[in-house]
């Protein structure tokens, strides 16, 4: 939703009408539905995760895989946005439980690897 420019009901649909469902354990845990979701909004990626290193080297946008873990056999991660700003690199998180959902706390934050975006 959030680089796309809709809020997220608007993308809930968008997904659902793509077959792609919040309650769906596998949208935390696989990178395909997240590419075709941006692939239905015109928004251009890289389909493969690049490790994250640090955070200078990341591109001026991305996804990032946070609080990444396994349950199982199975790995599960939260997606957030990387943007280097005019204003310095901030992260969208849309965390409910954020009461800011624009962060720079970087050193809270343990990104596991990251989907560059090419363009929106």
């Amino acid at each position: 939703a959030a680089l796309a420019g809709v809020s997220y009901r608007q993308a809930q649909r968008v997904a659902n009408r793509i077959g792609i469902f919040a309650d769906d354990p596998r949208l935390w845990s696989e990178t395909g539905y997240v590419c075709r979701l941006l692939k239905e909004y015109e928004i251009r990626s890289v389909n493969t995760e690049v490790p994250f290193t640090s955070w200078g080297n990341l591109p001026d946008l991305a996804l990032l895989a946070v609080k990444w873990h396994k349950e199982g056999d199975r790995a599960f991660w939260h997606w957030v946005v990387f943007w280097r700003g005019p204003c310095g690199p901030v992260v969208l998180d849309s965390n409910r439980t954020l009461r800011r959902h624009v962060r720079i706390d970087f050193g809270r934050m343990k990104p596991k690897w990251f989907i560059p975006i090419a363009g929106c």
